[in-house]
């Protein structure tokens, strides 16, 4: 079979979408069929190409606004050539990724012009933000417009979690099941572990056993890293550090009179954010953003690192109840204060949640497991 994967952006650019795709894409090459990728162009890069894990990958020419974050197919000579290169072969599936891309409303339209069987994954648990009230308005109308557009197409919706299913009936869409967001424990396990992993106590000048919480992931206010640094510091747990990983908007403003036991770290390396967590007592996620199942929470998993988030998509499948890990119903740092004084002071219970999130992971959230429901959902289609 060959199956086609539309995401408006892939890689080297890199985001939740973007390693979902790739991951998917290698995994169902793996499996003996074909993968073809499309995707927007980027400058430097072929239009078309097969990368060395056998993907092939096809770049239409597109208009980047938003700084590159909403690419636009751009129509000409070259859009329409790579499109008769694609639309020219033997097509079995498609996987669309997320509602509100141009891309993707062209990509549903081809398929049911072409009655080639596809499904959309959509990624995200609310509207698209923008920065003005004037632009939420009209983001949020277009996003009402595109999923009409989509159901006239009579697209099949799936979502990477149960809470971005919910959210798709917002929309008037009832989706048909979910395509998780996944890791590959093994993968991860094996950066966390490395022969040349960094001690992060000893480079943040802690004692061995000073409890260690951790934040991975971009600095924007809608991740609730203000709130964090607020709550650890009111949690006031003896010796305890909190570290806090990852760039963004936000992070000049949080230097400003940051506490000294919180340490702001900036970009890091991705297997060095993989050791920070399996160095950790806690990872820490109070966000608020429209998460559709953050990589992180099963990169934190796959590290034995227990979970404190908000309810956020994908928490209620990964963390079943307390037992497996902490859920605050918002990120207001009074209750988060202490929860995280349980999850730094109570090592029973870090133990069980550790080894429970662990098991849930290997059994539903690999890219192995993955891969075969969207095979089967092909084989499906095909028959």
């Amino acid at each position: 079979m060959t199956l086609c994967f539309f995401s408006a952006q892939y890689l080297p650019t890199v985001g939740g979408v973007e390693r979902y795709t790739y991951n998917l894409a290698r995994r169902v090459v793996k499996a003996g069929h074909a993968a073809l990728v499309v995707t927007s162009a980027l400058p430097g890069l072929p239009e078309h190409e097969t990368d060395a894990e056998g993907i092939e990958i096809l770049r239409l020419p597109v208009w980047p606004l938003m700084d590159g974050r909403f690419p636009v197919p751009r129509p000409g000579r070259g859009f329409k050539r790579l499109e008769a290169l694609l639309w020219g072969r033997r097509i079995d599936f498609c996987l669309i990724n997320a509602r509100f891309y141009v891309s993707s409303l062209y990509a549903a339209r081809q398929c049911a012009r072409r009655r080639i069987p596809a499904i959309l994954v959509d990624h995200s648990t609310g509207h698209l933000p923008m920065n003005s009230v004037l632009l939420n308005v009209a983001g949020a109308a277009y996003e009402h417009l595109a999923a009409a557009l989509l159901k006239h197409y009579h697209t099949r919706f799936y979502g990477v979690s149960r809470g971005v299913c919910r959210w798709l009936e917002h929309f008037g869409v009832t989706a048909e099941g979910q395509l998780y967001n996944a890791v590959d424990p093994a993968e991860v396990r094996a950066l966390a572990h490395a022969a040349d992993a960094v001690d992060w106590r000893g480079e943040l000048g802690l004692a061995p056993e000073a409890p260690l919480a951790a934040f991975v992931g971009r600095i924007i206010p809608e991740k609730g890293v203000a709130e964090l640094i607020r709550a650890f510091t009111a949690a006031a747990v003896p010796g305890a550090a909190l570290a806090v990983a990852g760039d963004g908007p936000l992070l000049d403003d949080l230097k400003k009179g940051c506490p000294p036991n919180v340490h702001l770290l900036g970009a890091v390396p991705y297997p060095k954010a993989m050791q920070l967590l399996a160095q950790s007592q806690v990872y820490c996620l109070p966000t608020y953003y429209a998460e559709g199942f953050p990589t992180t929470f099963l990169e934190a998993a796959a590290c034995g690192c227990p979970i404190l988030t908000t309810c956020t998509g994908g928490s209620e499948e990964l963390l079943e109840d307390e037992s497996f890990g902490i859920r605050l119903p918002s990120a207001d740092p009074g209750p988060l204060a202490e929860a995280l004084k349980k999850a730094l002071s109570d090592e029973d219970w870090r133990r069980t949640a550790a080894q429970k999130t662990a098991a849930r992971l290997e059994e539903r959230f690999t890219w192995d497991a993955v891969c075969r429901e969207l095979l089967r959902l092909a084989c499906e289609a095909k028959n």
